[in-house]
């Protein structure tokens, strides 16, 4: 499930932390009890949050097989401008504003129209594009583009072939792949009110090239290799001795403690948790 789109410059929200009548000295609580699961939750808000900001950030699509979740498509047009579209389903280009010295590899939305949730079509190398008023987006045979089907069709889903030229970049077949016609983008001469070319889409270009190469920047969090890199990440980040007593539930010894850490890294964590856990309760009942 996809959860509710933030943009950069959003605040997370804290969570609360009650107090029950046992952390205001009840029977069986001490200043040091007390402390001690403080600083436990401070610090997992803190690994949270640092793990939100991560979430939030956007990175470029390096292969078809990763374009997937919210994804923001960038048109190769002077200024950077991508594929929007508004609540009537009227599809248009619109500049994009959040990024690093006019370069598209650093673009990142900062309007909920810019954005379309992609998801894999199962059995097929198609993928459909969602905005955010529920509807798909659409290409006819004649290369209008529109935004105002609820259910998808051939002419919903979308092909994307890498570019050869171009790393990172993408170009997107319209119809399933039924039809040799690609989304691409031209510049009228006119000016808008700003001074600034008027950019036009359209999916009926039959040749692949720079009209037709797309870039498709996405959140870090559902691409593959930014996943597998975090895990790993996680795996081998340092773990303190009260985060390992919090998880076992009990005081270790030094020796349990060793164990642990090493079964961490090894890959083996879960298992020897369980075997601690064990050894406590003989141990306890031993005494």
């Amino acid at each position: 499930m996809v959860k509710p789109l933030t943009f950069k410059g959003d605040k997370p929200k804290k969570r609360k932390h009650h107090r029950s009548h046992k952390d205001d000295g009840g029977e069986g609580s001490s200043d040091r009890q007390v402390a001690r699961r403080v600083k436990t939750e401070d610090g997992a808000v803190a690994a949270a949050a640092e793990t939100q900001d991560e979430d939030q950030t956007w990175v470029s699509a390096d292969l078809s097989s990763d374009i997937s979740g919210p994804v923001l498509i960038v048109l190769p047009s002077s200024p950077p401008t991508c594929i929007a579209s508004d609540a009537l389903g009227n599809v248009f280009a619109m500049e994009v504003e959040n990024l690093i010295e006019g370069n598209p590899s650093t673009a990142e939305p900062h309007d909920v129209r810019q954005v379309w949730v992609a998801s894999k079509i199962a059995g097929s190398e198609g993928l459909q594009f969602k905005g955010h008023h529920g509807k798909y987006l659409s290409c006819d045979k004649y290369g209008m583009l529109s935004a105002s089907s609820a259910a998808v069709g051939i002419y919903e889903t979308f092909i994307p072939i890498q570019s050869a030229d171009t790393p990172g970049t993408f170009s997107l077949q319209i119809a399933g792949g039924d039809l040799e016609q690609f989304i691409s983008f031209s510049e009228k001469e006119s000016k808008t009110k700003e001074g600034k070319a008027s950019v036009q889409i359209r999916g009926d270009e039959t040749t692949l090239g720079f009209a037709t190469t797309l870039r498709i920047r996405m959140q870090s969090k559902f691409k593959p290799s930014v996943k597998a890199s975090r895990e790993k990440k996680a795996t081998h980040a340092r773990i303190s001795r009260l985060e390992l007593e919090q998880i076992v539930g009990r005081r270790l010894d030094d020796e349990d403690v060793k164990r642990l850490k090493k079964a961490r890294k090894e890959g083996t964590f879960h298992e020897e948790v369980l075997d601690v856990r064990v050894k406590g309760k003989h141990d306890k009942f031993a005494s």
